[in-house]
């Protein structure tokens, strides 16, 4: 199954009364390329999260964020109280040194006391090690699934995509073998226009539709085509990784599209070759997504 290298993930769980928070999302990269975002004090933890990112993920720029802050049953405004009286006490005395009726009000007391803030307490990383995991993971599955189904969705895309080459170089083979035919006619007709009595059998009109033969003979690239578009096919079929072959594969069919547009002297495979470059281009950028 192929990929996609666009998700998300999110999971939640309560750890020692903090609630705790993972958010995975991932864009397209040519590698993989991590960032993990978590408190300071569970840095240990990074170590561990790497490891499970690159067991899962092969390609893609991949944003982790934690976070744990108190649950609603702990939340609210938490102060240091000995800290707190010990201020309330240090200003009393200070205001009576110097005169000072000391009579706080309500407000003054807030601001003291967030002067005394007390921020949560995270539990040691070994501790939270095995709940901290567990949530990371919940999160990375559904990061992967979603990069799954998105990699479905490419796939089929995709394969509809590289049936159209598939048609236009049917049609271009079918238009190239009356390419010499009818250049020899119109050789034969200007040659008549010209007043010039030179049949078919003359040396030098056939060694003129033989170079005009040679020049423009695609039967090197349609076969190269061919076996481009299949390995295209089997790799849509192929477990991820398969991105960087898909867009080496994809160069190689652009060339050779490349170079019997300019070989061939042919409206029509001028026209199939047009469509099928600017097809091309909607499978490269599909491509780029895949990992």
């Amino acid at each position: 199954m192929i990929c996609s290298m666009t998700g998300f993930g999110r999971s939640q769980s309560d750890l020692h009364g903090l609630n705790l928070s993972v958010e995975i999302s991932s864009v397209n990269r040519r590698n993989l390329e991590p960032t993990v975002s978590l408190p300071r004090e569970w840095a240990a933890l990074e170590k561990d999260i790497q490891a499970v990112l690159r067991e899962a993920l092969n390609r893609g720029k991949v944003h982790v964020n934690i976070q744990a802050v108190p649950s609603a049953a702990e939340a609210g405004f938490h102060w240091d109280q000995a800290g707190l009286e010990s201020s309330l006490r240090r200003l009393a005395r200070v205001a009576g040194e110097h005169g000072i009726d000391w009579h706080p009000d309500p407000g003054a007391l807030v601001r003291i006391a967030a002067l005394n803030k007390v921020d949560a307490v995270l539990p040691d990383p070994e501790e939270a090690r095995e709940a901290f995991m567990g949530c990371f993971r919940k999160a990375l599955d559904q990061l992967v699934e979603m990069r799954q189904v998105e990699g479905s969705a490419l796939r089929e895309d995709l394969e509809q995509r590289v049936e159209f080459l598939g048609s236009a170089l049917e049609a271009i083979r079918s238009a190239v073998s009356d390419t010499v035919p009818r250049y020899r006619e119109l050789l034969l007709q200007r040659l008549s226009q010209a007043n010039l009595e030179i049949d078919l059998s003359d040396e030098r009109v056939l060694k003129e539709i033989a170079l005009f033969a040679d020049k423009c003979d695609v039967s090197e690239e349609t076969t190269r085509l061919d076996s481009h578009l299949a390995q295209f096919r089997e790799c849509l079929q192929a477990g991820s990784p398969v991105g960087r072959k898909l867009e080496f594969i994809l160069q190689e069919v652009n060339r050779e599209f490349n170079t019997i547009g300019s070989k061939a002297n042919n409206i029509e495979v001028s026209r199939q070759v047009i469509d099928s470059k600017n097809e091309i281009e909607r499978i490269r950028e599909q491509v780029q997504n895949i990992e």
